[in-house]
């Protein structure tokens, strides 16, 4: 039997005056969401999906790109780059080759995009740079890699080595900064995101010649601080840390893990990271959590984790065999993925590895709760984008679109596989019932029915 048209419009109507009042929770905006967790306490999120299953709206998307979707109020936000020319298809998994010294000679448009949340229609699309390449990037990385982020009245678009972009909630471009291009670490590219904290928009430079952290004015784009960086390459998002005792910026990198104030002032350091370092910090309870694990690394600690206690100044660096400090919780030398971000949840901190391993740590204490515990994906794939958390369940994205669910626990129980069948990097975004997952061509909206909760 049909529906009448009104009552369906109701019904949806009904659905999104409740879910505010369910869970609370109606922007995401940010990488990884607000806080950097990526664990949302909105029970009305979708357990389970495929490409027609539980799919409120799916909008194919121009161009490439590996930013995560972003949520404010009524809009998702998301970048692309599109070349007049033809782009080279990613190959999943991890593999050496997939350098590219050359950049394309092809125009690219740098473009972003704000589309309706209730039905996936473009709202409004923005162009903000028309140019052929000055860098190159790994055949895997793209030219949109870094997620906006948004305070609802202005989004904050971070282009790289291509600049900073400023547009009001209509796509109107407010303000810009432009720098020059520089070398990246093997032409990999880059992929830290901007934050904000108050009046400044922070991003992180890193890069084989001048490296840089610079603290700019939200409302002018008037540069407020800038500081040098002894740092190659990295490409983890930077992470605002609001302890007992202060607020700190927290940088991870190949020479030093880096605590600053908010004025650029350094506060403490580290040794001991990763060669390469991709994960976000993020913090829970008065507890800073750091993590690098580059798979190529050999020599010990090659995969640290630290939780860290507030109050630290100067080297905080743990002699060699020492894995806790004043200041230093606690020390796991080789227990960190190498891209996907930790995750911490009901107590336990869980590490997703690249090539499809599970473990899981008691958070306090460091000790392990269980270790690895593999999936079985298709073939040789990886895990690239960071997981999740909700209704007492993880949630693990595949390179192959394929999301393994779950149970938050002290044991390793697998629930089921909701499965896309596309390639997949991005982190995904949730508000409002709905779950936001990019996939090389398209933008899905995933939601449950009201009736099914």
């Amino acid at each position: 039997m049909r529906l009448d048209p009104v009552f369906r419009h109701l019904k949806k109507a009904l659905f999104f005056a409740l879910v505010p009042l369910l869970n609370g929770q109606e922007n995401w905006p940010t990488f990884r969401g607000t806080g950097a967790r990526g664990i949302s306490d909105d029970t009305t999120l979708p357990m389970r999906w495929s490409e027609t299953k539980n799919v409120a709206w799916k909008q194919d998307l121009p161009g490439r790109g590996w930013s995560s979707p972003i949520v404010w109020g009524n809009l998702v936000f998301i970048t692309t780059v599109v070349s007049s020319g033809e782009m080279e298809f990613p190959k999943k998994g991890l593999y050496f080759g997939g350098e590219r010294p050359t950049p394309s000679g092809d125009m690219h448009a740098w473009i972003t995009m704000a589309m309706d949340t209730d039905t996936g229609q473009t709202v409004w699309k923005k162009t903000l740079i028309q140019a052929a390449p000055t860098s190159s990037i790994h055949v895997k990385n793209t030219y949109a890699s870094e997620t906006p982020v948004c305070d609802g009245k202005h989004l904050y678009v971070y282009l790289g080595y291509k600049g900073l972009y400023c547009l009001d909630m209509q796509g109107n471009l407010v303000w810009k900064k432009n720098w020059k291009s520089r070398k990246t670490r093997y032409g990999w590219g880059t992929s830290s995101s901007p934050i904000l904290h108050h009046d400044k928009v922070i991003i992180v430079n890193d890069n084989m010649e001048d490296s840089w952290m610079g603290a700019f004015d939200k409302a002018t784009g008037k540069e407020i601080w800038k500081i040098k960086r002894d740092e190659p390459s990295n490409f983890s998002t930077p992470f605002i840390w609001e302890n007992s005792r202060r607020t700190e910026i927290i940088t991870t990198g190949v020479h030093k893990t880096r605590a600053y104030d908010l004025n650029g002032k350094p506060l403490w350091t580290f040794k001991g990271m990763s060669s390469i370092c991709i994960p976000t910090p993020f913090a829970e309870n008065d507890r800073l959590f750091v993590a690098g694990g580059y798979v190529g690394d050999k020599e010990r600690p090659n995969k640290p984790v630290y939780a860290i206690r507030p109050g630290a100044s100067g080297d905080i660096t743990l002699p060699s065999g020492q894995f806790s400090s004043a200041f230093i919780q606690w020390m796991q030398p080789e227990s960190a993925p190498y891209n996907p971000s930790p995750l911490l949840y009901k107590n336990r901190f869980y590490v997703l590895w690249d090539f499809g391993f599970l473990s899981s740590r008691n958070a306090i204490t460091g000790a392990e709760v269980y270790d690895k515990q593999r999936f079985q994906p298709r073939g040789r794939t990886a895990f690239t984008s960071s997981p999740w958390a909700y209704r007492d369940h993880l949630f693990c994205l595949s390179e192959d679109g394929d999301t393994y669910v779950v149970r938050a626990s002290d044991t390793f129980t697998l629930s089921h596989v909701n499965a896309l069948n596309e390639m997949c990097m991005a982190s995904p975004a949730m508000a409002n019932g709905s779950l936001y997952i990019r996939t090389l061509t398209a933008l899905y909206c995933i939601r449950e029915p009201l009736g099914q909760l």
